[in-house]
Parts: C-alpha cells; sequence; structure tokens
C-alpha cells in the first residue's frame, strides 16, 4: 500500500510530478548537445567541428522540443503556471542562483575574456568554442567565427526552440502565439541571416557598416560614430537609404506604430531582447520585483540612461561637425540649435496637452528637459574635435558601451534572470523602452481595459507581470492600465481565469482614468453610463 500521510491537501499542490520517461530522455539529449560545446570549449580536438556543431544543435533543439510536447501537449488548454514556486530554478532556489551564475559568469566571458572562449588574434586560428563554429561562419559571411557570431548563433536557437516551448504553453492564447512567431522572424531574419549576408557582401572596394537591422536608436547608439556614417555614404544609394531608414525610424515610423499599438510592437513584437525574455525568460517572469521602491528605482535609473543616451549621442555628432557654414549646411552650432528646438518643442507640447496625464511625473520631465538644455549649453562651450565636455569622445562611447551595452543589459540584464526576472534590463535600463513608454503614456491608442465586476483578486495578473506593475490594483478598481512600462505581452492577460483584462486598440478618449472609482454614493452611476456609452 503506498503511503498517502506525507502528501500535502493543499490546492496549491506543492508536491510536484517527478519526470516523465521521456522527459528524462530529452534532458539526457539536451545535455548531450551542451556537452558537445563543453568538449568543444575544452580543445579536446573534435576531428569533424562542422559536423559536430550541426550534431550538438540538433539535441539541444530535439531534448527542448521533445520535453515542451511532454509537458504540455497532454495538458487541456488553460494557464499553465502550475508549481513555479515550488520548483527551485523558478524560486530563487539552489538552482536558480546556480543557472545564474553559470549565464553571469558565460556573459563575462563573452564581453571581457572572449579568448577564454577560444577567439584567435594577431592572426592565429579560433580554437576551443568559437572554432565550432567557424564552418557556419564562413558558410554565412566568408569569415571566421568571433565570439558575437558564436553568441548571436546560440541566441537565436534559444528564442527558436525555447519560442517553440512557449507558445505550446500558451496554445490558448491566439495573440500570445501570434507575437511569438513574430519575435523569431525577426530575430532569425533581421538580427542573424540579413546582418551575416550583408558582410558576405562586404570587400576591399565595398564596405557597408552591419548590425541587428531591427534595432533602432538610442539600441543602436554607436549608429551616427563618424566611421559609420563614413561607411554608409561611401558604400552607395544603398548605404544612404539605410542611413535614411535609420533617420525615418527614429521621428516618423516609431511614434506612429507606437501611437496605433502601444510600444508592445517593438517591446513585445520585434526586440530581441523582448524575445529572449519572453521565451527563455518565461520561467522567470513572476520574480519581478513588484514593491513601490523598485518602482520608484526603475523611473529614476532609465530615464537617466536615456538622458545620457540623448546627450552622448548629440556630442558624438557634434565632434565631427564643421564650423564654416560655407562649407557645411549642418554646422555645429546650427546641429546644437536644432536639437534644443526640438526638445523645447517636445517639453512644451507635453506640459500644453498632457499635464493632467502627466501628473507628478510633469516634475521629472521638466528635470530631464532642464539637464539636457544644460548638457547642450556645455558642450557648446567646451566641446571639441575629439572631446565631449572635458572628456574623450572615444572613452566616453567605451565606458557607455561598457557599463550600460555590456554590463547591464548583458551580464546583469540576462545572465540574473532566475534571481530578478526577465525584464530587468527593460524595465530599468533600455533607453528605447524609455522613449516608447513616454510615446504610449501621452498618445498611444493602446491600452489594457478591465472589468473590474469580475475580479476575484486571485493575483495572477500581478504575479505574472514582468514589468513589475501591480495590474490587480487597477482590475479590482475597473481602471484603464497606461503605465510607461507594460510592453504589451498580454501575459496578464492570458493568466487571468475570469477574462478580466482586455488589451485594446481604441479611441484616446477614456484612457487614463484613475479618479473614476466607483464608491457607492459618491458617483451617479446612471451618469456615468450614459457618458461612457455616448463617449
Amino acid at each position: 500500500m503506498t503511503d498517502q500521510t506525507n502528501h500535502s491537501l493543499s490546492l496549491a499542490n506543492p508536491d510536484l510530478p517527478g519526470l516523465s520517461l521521456k522527459q528524462k530522455i530529452a534532458l539526457i539529449l539536451g545535455l548531450s548537445g551542451l556537452m558537445i560545446m563543453v568538449l568543444a570549449l575544452l580543445n579536446t580536438g573534435l576531428e569533424n567541428t562542422g559536423l559536430s556543431l550541426v550534431i550538438a544543435l540538433i539535441l539541444i533543439s530535439l531534448g527542448t522540443i521533445v520535453y515542451a510536447n511532454e509537458l504540455y501537449l497532454n495538458k487541456s488548454e488553460g494557464i499553465k503556471n502550475d508549481g513555479v514556486w515550488f520548483k527551485s530554478i523558478s524560486s530563487k532556489g539552489l538552482l536558480g542562483w546556480i543557472t545564474g551564475v553559470l549565464v553571469t559568469g558565460f556573459y563575462i566571458v563573452l564581453y571581457f575574456y572572449p579568448h577564454l572562449l577560444g577567439l584567435g588574434t594577431g592572426g592565429n586560428p579560433n580554437t576551443g568554442l568559437v572554432s565550432l563554429f567557424d564552418p557556419l561562419s564562413k558558410l554565412l559571411n566568408g569569415n571566421p567565427a568571433s565570439q558575437w557570431f558564436v553568441y548571436g548563433t546560440l541566441y537565436t536557437v534559444a528564442i527558436l526552440i525555447f519560442g517553440y516551448k512557449f507558445i505550446l504553453k500558451y496554445k490558448h492564447n491566439r495573440y500570445q502565439q501570434i507575437r511569438t512567431i513574430s519575435v523569431m522572424f525577426f530575430q532569425l531574419g533581421f538580427a542573424f541571416l540579413i546582418p551575416e549576408f550583408m558582410a558576405r557582401l562586404n570587400s576591399d572596394s565595398f564596405y557597408l557598416p552591419y548590425s541587428d537591422l531591427k534595432n533602432i536608436w538610442p539600441l543602436n547608439y554607436y549608429n551616427f560614430e563618424q566611421y559609420r556614417i563614413d561607411g554608409f555614404i561611401n558604400a552607395g544609394d544603398f548605404g544612404l537609404a539605410l542611413l535614411i531608414f535609420g533617420i525615418i525610424s527614429i521621428f516618423i515610423i516609431t511614434p506612429i506604430l507606437t501611437y496605433k499599438y502601444g510600444k508592445r510592437w517593438y517591446c513585445s513584437w520585434v526586440c530581441g531582447c523582448g524575445g529572449l525574455a519572453e521565451t527563455v525568460g518565461d520561467p522567470f517572469r513572476q520574480l519581478s520585483d513588484k514593491r513601490l521602491f523598485a518602482w520608484r528605482v526603475e523611473r529614476w535609473v532609465i530615464h537617466s540612461v536615456l538622458v545620457f543616451v540623448v546627450l552622448m549621442t548629440t556630442a558624438v555628432i557634434f565632434t565631427y561637425l564643421g564650423y564654416d557654414p560655407d562649407k557645411y549646411w549642418l554646422t555645429r552650432d546650427m546641429f546644437l540649435l536644432l536639437v534644443a528646438l526640438f526638445l523645447t518643442l517636445i517639453f512644451v507640447l507635453s506640459m500644453v496637452f498632457k499635464r493632467h496625464e502627466l501628473e507628478k511625473d510633469a516634475r521629472y520631465g521638466a528635470i530631464g528637459y532642464f539637464v539636457l538644455i544644460i548638457g547642450l549649453i556645455l558642450l557648446y562651450k567646451f566641446g571639441g574635435t575629439d572631446k565631449i565636455f572635458l572628456f574623450e569622445a572615444e572613452s566616453l562611447r567605451s565606458t557607455y558601451g561598457f557599463l550600460i551595452g555590456s554590463i547591464f543589459s548583458g551580464v546583469i540584464g540576462t545572465g540574473f534572470y532566475p534571481i530578478f526576472g526577465s525584464r530587468v534590463w527593460c524595465r530599468f535600463g533600455c533607453p528605447m523602452a524609455a522613449i516608447l513608454g513616454f510615446q504610449q503614456r501621452l498618445f498611444s491608442k493602446f491600452r489594457i481595459t478591465t472589468n473590474g465586476g469580475q475580479c476575484i483578486s486571485c493575483g495572477n495578473c500581478s504575479t505574472y507581470c514582468e514589468m513589475g506593475i501591480d495590474v490587480r490594483a487597477y482590475a479590482q478598481k475597473g481602471a484603464n492600465i497606461v503605465r510607461s512600462s507594460c510592453v504589451g505581452c498580454g501575459i496578464c492577460a492570458a493568466v487571468c481565469p475570469r477574462s478580466v483584462l482586455k488589451l485594446e486598440n481604441d479611441t484616446m478618449n477614456g484612457r487614463i482614468n484613475s479618479h473614476d472609482v466607483l464608491l457607492g454614493n459618491d458617483v451617479d452611476l446612471m451618469a456615468l453610463v450614459n457618458q461612457n456609452s455616448n463617449d
């Protein structure tokens, strides 16, 4: 007779079932693929690196697919976040910390010690793990692999296979399936394959700067450095078209798409960082900090990063512009004046037409505006050919790349998934998220509507919000959710058992109604209903 005395009677069911035979086989397959890469890293002298890489990637992919099939295909449609707080890896347990340390260590080696991965320097051939990717790199771009090619390949494979797992998990929700397929498509095509093909076209007589084509300023803050501008211009019509498209994306395409769909068009449908967070990082979304303190820190940090990247980009362009208006139509003085006028226009329009929506945030916007203007004045007074303020231009750019591009977005943003949740970079550090969030808050048609009468206060929506938003507080009072940080992933709606939440692209009327809280006799209910009907 089986002993039932130690089994919990809790509805939360902490007695999680063990792994099935198929899941154990899947784990063996995946770990075998990883073992091949470890053997390559240790320079064990694999005979055929091309075949070894193919076998390793197939084993890792097959293991993940088999595991996901066994986990989700035999379950009915619906919420699939069972037992996340009882698993060591998804509840900051020992496995979670070990995973975080290992991934963080990989990022540190990738960014700062690539020779430990086998990257050849000084004309020496690649060895170790990097050499394992040489055949694929030569096939796509014609050159030996770099540490970034290794990373890009693993990054893309991770989004594809864990994206498949995500689709199975949320098979009851069409929106989740569509947006996951979207990020898989953009990562594979625009972030990986197309840039590699573009690199293959380069030669001694033709050079086109290439990178992740879906990155828009300020994510690609390096795009307006002089060497890249020169590269675009020297590449002829095609290079000039890419440069113009990059500028149009900032001032025209991005605001229009954000107006129609909110920041989710990029953060949840296109962005590679968001794609990794939504697929590989999905088991850790509940770990996002929901405290009010975290929200206050988030607003200060992310907007400080934005202010810095605006000043840095302006200063970088300033350093290679000329003085003489007879030779150049865009001089340094004219450029700084145009930037100041543009910032002033945005500030004035926001304060005049959107002051009610901004409320307390108005003073933060004012602080940011005046910091930028003061920065432009200092740049005008102290900027030189190779200097940004009193600092060397290259030194300031490399410092930003080190602190924000490497440490924040890579080491902390991804390596700490099992500790801080999957959207640390998006919440606290991404300047693109800050810009899109500003646009979304002020003039986007996107909002998440709530039906407070149906809310049972289960808390699923707040628990699984990776951006740290207390969604339940909005749902309980029936208020629309219009937050700068919301990336429109829709998981809050997907895990709601009562269909209280709905993602909508509606008119601008009634987007922000935090004061329309129904408090019995304080509100004329029929007048409010009739007003909403007329709207």
